[in-house]
């Protein structure tokens, strides 16, 4: 059977896009955890 190299780069380019989504997604999601810790004032801590 001969290989069908548009539907395998179609499915590489596919994956990398969802694996690029997921990291951007990840970024997005530390920053807006970052950003509420940063807006909560914290008691000073007295040692």
């Amino acid at each position: 059977m001969k290989p069908n190299y548009f539907q395998q780069r179609s499915d590489r380019n596919r994956a990398k896009e969802q694996k690029k989504q997921e990291k951007l997604q990840k970024r997005e999601e530390e920053t807006a955890r970052r950003k509420a810790e940063r807006e909560t004032p914290r008691e000073p801590q007295n040692s």
